[in-house]
């Protein structure tokens, strides 16, 4: 996995590519937990994410529920195969997700 990134007037924009799962989902749990002091927003950009396991969701959640304290998180061009596991997950119900437009 490939973590890019932008910070911005409070806003963080992730750019995240390849797979998050079990291997690399710390990786990401690092970055977001070193990268968002005076952060109020955070954009994470999956258009180059392949996959998602539990451990990634995991991740994801506990970035949302620090963030959702004093702001947002919002997930954007997410893929078909991945949007099914947010579903199936229940993950829409809970996070902010915009999908991969056609």
């Amino acid at each position: 996995m490939t973590i890019t990134n932008e910070k911005n007037n409070g806003k963080l924009t992730v750019n995240i590519e390849g797979r998050l799962d079990t291997t690399t989902a710390p990786e990401l749990e690092k970055f977001l937990g070193g990268n968002t002091d005076g952060i109020t927003d955070i954009v994470i950009d999956m258009t180059k994410l392949e996959y998602i396991s539990s451990a990634g969701l995991r991740v994801l959640l506990a970035a949302h529920k620090k963030i959702s304290q004093t702001g947002t998180l919002k997930l954007v061009n997410v893929c078909d195969e991945v949007m099914e596991v947010f579903e199936m997950t229940g993950f829409t119900d809970i996070l902010d997700i915009e999908q991969k437009s056609m």
